[in-house]
């Protein structure tokens, strides 16, 4: 019964590990160590045409029929506009928005330099685009390779300003005007998109407008097993019926090759349309309950470069039938930003899910509030972690007495079953009877450490996720040399103490009697504290603490019993 209690015990610590590494990975858009490693997309030595004509996909499926693609290159003009949180660079090809600089946030490991989310270089491929085209096959329209007419206005948010805008203007094409306006907002991350297509000609017009997110399949980093894996970057929308879905560019590359369709809701009246990455996400949405078909493709750009392709997620609005000198207005919204829990519940149903904790939601959204709480008390999130294992601990405080208890309890008759085992070593079946003697007179049960630990196991999976998925942590400093909880201890230290921390415990808990398990107590430990080396160290510090409480409360319970 020991060597089974001992048994299970490092069978849920070895196959928790292994799943939290593997849950790591697919959580932010890795690899699973269970599934085939998917091809990585790699950077373009030159950009891939940017989504827009009427040529079709090659290869692919149009799940929404008449969606522009690629076309060649037209000069246009673009302007720069600035708020305090953000500085957005608009092109009039389209009203296209090309790029987006988040002013409050820097990127990791350089300070000097803002995230930029929206981009189209030579490198890099990440577009929000609007247009029209016809519902019924008709003749193009205006469309995000139209080239607009910029109106003039400011280009700053102004200090006591709240919000700034910003009007583009198409040429008449196929008998239809688009106007385009973007309005900024002091403190948000959200843009007000208003459009209005006019019927400029002298026959009725079926137009449909499309928002759309196109971007390229590059991601970087790697997914080995010992090193950081990347983020998930990729698709996802959300409906009331299909609730929320991610795409992910293999997805995609497989329904292009054959010919087929992502699986999804196609048509709603609700819902939106978004890209992920780590920390940040862009989505396209219109609050208003409207028919709108969504679509999925990838687009394959410059044809001299296939290797290169755009991935596009889109939300289509049939406007139904304009007649001459008619117009139709649709406002949307593009929130391109931060994934903050509270606003992303702000904004739509479901969105906060991009934010995404898993199977474990449940216990992750409170723990999620809670640790902010504590934030706001304590202004670090370091402290902030460390309150909150302090509290779980707290709750958790008689299902650990009793698993302790346990383990303490078997270390005080070790040496009893040390020496039975040693007088009946050839006979094992008398061993194990006297064994079973041994644990009833002591009155001392095997597995009676075993239910605690599952019974904590999906809260601490839960802390887990919320710590990964927590953009407030990115850039967040702790003491000294922690300068930024989200990714790795710069000088080890964390993983150090945790794994001497690790050390210290096993030393606590009874010696195996068999001399194999006994070394496999010393050698396991130090084998999974590898993984800590790469984990951010806002997870490490909660496992470090974790473990120091968790050692001082055995102790306690070692000394109170006896134990030596």
């Amino acid at each position: 019964m020991t060597d089974m209690r001992r048994t299970i015990l490092w069978v849920v610590f070895s196959v928790s590990l292994f799943l939290l590494w593997d849950a790591w990975n697919k959580h932010n858009g890795g690899t699973s160590m269970f599934a085939p490693k998917p091809p990585v997309v790699a950077a373009a030595g030159a950009a891939p045409a940017p989504a827009g004509s009427n040529t079709a996909t090659p290869g692919a499926a149009q799940a929404t029929a008449g969606l522009p693609t690629v076309a060649a290159p037209v000069a246009s003009e673009q302007v720069t506009v600035n708020t305090d949180v953000i500085r957005a660079t608009l092109d009039s090809k389209g009203g296209d928005l090309v790029r987006l600089e988040l002013l409050k946030h820097s990127e990791l490991g350089d300070a000097t330099k803002h995230v930029v989310l929206f981009d189209h270089t030579d490198k890099r491929v990440y577009l929000a685009q609007t247009g029209a085209y016809s519902a019924n096959g008709g003749p193009a329209l205006p469309n995000h390779l139209t080239v607009m007419t910029l109106l003039p206005g400011e280009r700053s948010l102004k200090e006591g300003d709240k919000t700034l805008s910003l009007s583009f203007e198409s040429p008449e094409v196929g008998g239809i005007k688009l106007s385009k306006t973007y309005t900024f907002t002091r403190g948000l991350y959200t843009v007000s998109v208003s459009h209005v297509l006019k019927n400029v000609s002298g026959a009725p017009i079926s137009p449909k407008l499309y928002l759309q997110l196109a971007r390229d399949g590059h991601v970087e980093g790697n997914t080995s097993f010992l090193s950081a894996p990347t983020a998930y970057t990729g698709p996802a929308m959300y409906t009331d019926s299909g609730k929320f879905k991610k795409v992910e560019f293999a997805d995609i590359d497989k329904a292009a090759k054959n010919r087929s369709v992502v699986d999804h809701d196609k048509t709603a009246d609700n819902g939106w349309v978004a890209m992920i990455q780590h920390y940040f996400a862009s989505t396209w949405i219109v609050a208003d309950k409207a028919p709108r078909e969504f679509s999925f493709e990838r687009i394959e750009g410059d044809p001299s470069n296939f290797n290169q392709p755009l991935y596009r997620t889109a939300m289509v609005f049939p406007l139904g039938e304009l007649a001459p000198g008619a117009e139709r207005k649709l406002d949307a919204v593009l929130f391109a930003g931060p994934q903050e829990g509270k606003t992303l519940e702000s904004l739509a149903p479901g969105l906060d899910l991009v934010k995404d904790y898993g199977w474990l939601t449940i216990l992750a959204k409170p723990l999620y509030w809670l640790l902010d709480q504590l934030h706001s008390l304590l202004g670090n999130w370091g402290w902030a972690i460390v309150v909150l294992v302090v509290l779980l601990k707290i709750a958790f405080y008689g299902l650990n007495a009793h698993a302790y208890k346990s383990m303490a309890k078997m270390k005080a008759i070790n040496p009893k079953v040390m020496d039975m085992r040693e007088r009946y070593k050839d006979k094992p079946q008398q061993m194990q009877q006297e064994m079973m003697r041994i644990y009833r007179e002591e009155k001392v049960n095997p597995l009676g450490g075993c239910l605690p630990i599952f019974v904590q196991m999906p809260f601490f999976i839960a802390l887990y996720s919320v710590l990964l998925s927590t953009v407030e942590m990115r850039n967040a400093p702790w003491i000294g040399w922690i300068h930024d909880l989200s990714t790795q201890d710069p000088l080890y230290i964390l993983p150090l103490l945790m794994t001497a921390s690790t050390m210290f415990q096993t030393w606590l808990n009874p010696t195996p009697p068999d001399p194999v398990q006994a070394k496999m107590m010393w050698i396991m430990p130090l084998v999974f504290s590898v993984m800590f080396f790469v984990f951010p160290a806002g997870l490490v510090l909660y496992w470090l603490t974790n473990n120091v409480l968790g050692i001082a409360q055995q102790w306690y319970i070692n000394r109170k019993l006896g134990v030596k």
